[in-house]
């Protein structure tokens, strides 16, 4: 009797607390809203059972947590806590985008920086609730919808925040069909949700090559902090429009960010120990978060209709909602708007434009606040 009652005392079940219980109920809600409703699968089914994984209590003296030094999801967790996971999700993002759609059009890269004032107003916002200049910087990055980039800048200015931050940014990411239509709706008229796009032109392979190495240099000069997430997207991208380099730039996209992606979204999911993640903090992460994200939407979308007075050829507004960083889904949105308007009007491609320049703009973005805030 006395080995089983201390064997039943060192059970989950013995040590479990309110907090973990309510951690793995979010990580079922998050399992459940991948398969059920089809929000980011890729992303939130990972992170929901790495809630579960991480909110299991641990006996003490055994290393089992991400937080427990010599563990093996510590080992897993340091790809996140080192920033090293989103550069190399940034390579295989990369060798997936084609940048042709920005390239027929530059304007539409305006769209894309606009969407970026979401992060400067969040981070503002932060400041004033008392959170320290490092803190508000990670903060504000939620406002890009990367995920990626709110992991790495989170892990270089305010680890502690890093699992509030990487659960709201993905969180968001994934209700991007829920939160955008809405503001886009409000902030447009019938008329102007009516305006169709001519197709984008036909771009060089000259250019599309051009393009990742003047782009990378051009930011890393602008935002040396930016070097790392820009280097690897445009290096992905490289691969992928030499013509030289297909089964490098196809290992890039499918298998070794598939196997990125799985190792980050369960770490980062089981980094929200209730011990450390169920905070006041981390509350007010998600609040700021929810209106960067909601700023970052009106600002693209408000952008464009300014853009419009002076322009004879007008764009349709709803194109800078897809100027945050949600690829694809932003441009995809975007497309679902425009078609309940005028079923014969397609926007995906244009929308494509302002979503690939949010994706570099988030990331520059990322590498100006990493330079200012460093200490």
């Amino acid at each position: 009797m006395t080995v089983l009652v201390e064997f039943l005392s060192t059970t989950g079940f013995a040590t479990m607390t309110w907090g973990n219980l309510l951690m793995i109920v979010i990580g079922l809600i998050f399992i459940t809203l991948a398969i059920t409703k089809d929000y980011e699968p890729l992303l939130l089914l990972p992170i929901g059972f790495g809630a579960m994984v991480g909110n299991i209590p641990s006996i003490p003296g055994m290393a089992l947590s991400v937080y427990d030094p010599g563990s093996v999801l510590s080992y897993i967790y340091f790809g996140v806590s080192q920033g090293i996971f989103p550069p190399l999700i940034f390579l295989g993002i990369g060798a997936m985008t084609d940048f042709s759609t920005m390239l027929s059009n530059p304007r539409l890269v305006l769209l894309g920086a606009a969407a970026q004032i979401g992060i400067f107003l969040t981070l503002i916002g932060a400041l004033y609730l008392g959170f320290s200049p490092e803190e508000a910087g990670a903060i504000g990055i939620i406002g890009g919808a990367d995920g990626p980039t709110a992991i790495f800048l989170s892990a270089k200015l305010a680890p502690h925040l890093l699992g509030a931050i990487a659960i709201a940014a993905y969180s968001y990411m994934a209700l991007v069909p829920v939160i955008q239509p809405p503001i886009m709706k409000l902030l447009t008229t019938r008329k102007e949700r009516l305006i169709r796009m001519p197709p984008p032109r036909e771009v060089s392979t000259r250019e599309r090559i051009f393009f990742p190495i003047i782009a990378f240099l051009v930011a890393a000069l602008i935002a040396p902090g930016s070097l790392a997430l820009v280097g690897m997207l445009m290096f992905g991208n490289l691969l992928k429009e030499s013509g030289v380099t297909d089964r490098l730039a196809d290992t890039a996209r499918h298998a070794f960010i598939d196997i990125v992606t799985i190792l980050l979204g369960f770490s980062v999911g089981a980094s929200t120990q209730a011990q450390t993640f169920l905070t006041p903090q981390s509350l007010s992460i998600f609040g700021l978060g929810a209106l960067s994200f909601a700023m970052a939407t009106a600002g693209g979308v408000l952008f464009c209709k300014f853009l419009n007075l002076f322009t004879k050829q007008k764009v349709n507004p709803l194109l800078g909602a897809a100027g945050v960083s949600a690829v694809p889904d932003s441009a995809r949105v975007v497309q679902m708007v425009g078609l309940q308007e005028d079923p014969h009007n397609h926007l995906l491609m244009n929308a494509m434009a302002p979503n690939v320049a949010g994706v570099i703009g988030s990331a520059i973005c990322a590498g100006i606040l990493w330079s200012v805030m460093v200490k």
